[in-house]
């Protein structure tokens, strides 16, 4: 008897090795995935923008990377309100009290990700919706409005070429100057609820049109995760969303993390992350009694190990570990 509706995943169409340059750019969903694959001891920039959610967003993120032209403080793209200095095409993460705080934090991000583009071969782009935010002032999509007042923008939805037009352009750069470069694109199954449940689907649907358009383009560079029909079809319970009905749950990113492993990894990457997997869960642990001689003997074994993967692996950086053991 069959209780679920599998979802076909893609076949081994490339591989993510512990080899492989990595930068994820995109909403939840984008940081979710990138999260896992920093525990695992991937190389992997994640979100250098912060969260971004819709298309137009994300296309200004990688131009700005690519150009690794810096903001200074003359920069349109900076704003007072709240008391913070933020920028218009960031996440809420960077903003600060001090404008130069703030231009300081993304040119940082910036710097470090345009001299990480150099060597990229696999880039992973998540879409949360296909609704943008233009300011009423200059008429530029923002990457967040920063709690500014609803009457300063002007939302509406994109067509499919407008997303479309927006990303093929960069892509296409980026693929020539990155011969090797796998593109993975993925729709956050993450539900957009405030723009109604039949908002919600145009939505996505959008998206879903515009990765299809972006992979004819691009055949053989760009390529297709099903992160949205694995929860919207595969899990289809309310059991495998959080108490928002909005995000999946723990387990339904377990399970997504699990499919997007058989996609892309090897049997001997896979293994390799599931070791760091298991130095992630042990550091997680919250003993009873941390002066315990039974704790104590713990983070000695689990110290031993990791020296013994810095000798097996020693492009591995495991100075977090060590010093939340110390």
């Amino acid at each position: 008897m069959r209780l679920t509706t599998p979802v076909e995943l893609p076949k081994r169409e490339f591989q993510i090795t512990y080899n492989s340059q990595m930068m994820i750019l995109g909403s939840c969903f984008a940081e979710n995935i990138g999260r896992r694959l920093s525990v695992c001891k991937f190389r992997a920039d994640v979100n250098p923008f912060g969260i971004l959610y819709n298309p137009l967003s994300i296309a200004t993120a990688l131009r700005r990377i690519a150009s690794g032209e810096l903001f200074d403080e003359e920069s349109p793209e900076f704003v007072f309100h709240g008391e913070r200095w933020h920028s218009m095409l960031h996440h809420g993460d960077f903003s600060r009290r001090e404008k130069s705080e703030a231009v300081n934090a993304v040119n940082e991000r910036l710097s470090a990700a345009h001299c990480a583009l150099k060597n990229l071969n696999i880039l992973t782009l998540t879409f949360g919706t296909a609704y943008v935010y233009k300011r009423k002032c200059d008429g530029t999509v923002v990457g967040n409005c920063h709690k500014m007042p609803a009457g300063d923008f002007v939302r509406s939805l994109l067509t499919v070429d407008e997303a479309v037009d927006a990303l093929a352009p960069q892509l296409e750069e980026l693929c020539t100057a990155l011969p090797e470069l796998k593109i993975v694109l993925t729709v956050s199954p993450i539900r957009h609820l405030r723009d109604g449940a039949h908002g919600n689907q145009v939505s996505k649907a959008t998206l879903l049109l515009a990765v299809e358009e972006l992979r004819r383009r691009l055949p053989g560079r760009v390529f297709y995760f099903p992160a949205y029909e694995i929860v919207l079809d595969e899990l289809r319970d309310y059991r495998f969303y959080d108490e928002d009905m909005t995000h999946p749950s723990s387990l339904a990113a377990d399970y997504i993390w699990e499919c997007f492993k058989n996609s892309y990894f090897d049997e001997a990457t896979n293994r390799l992350s599931m070791q760091m997997e298991e130095i992630d869960r042990a550091l997680s642990h919250r003993p009873f009694d941390a002066d315990s001689k039974a704790h104590i003997e713990f983070k000695r074994k689990l110290l031993l190990k990791i020296e013994d993967f810095k000798e097996k692996y020693p492009y591995f950086d495991f100075s977090k570990e060590i010093k939340k053991l110390s």
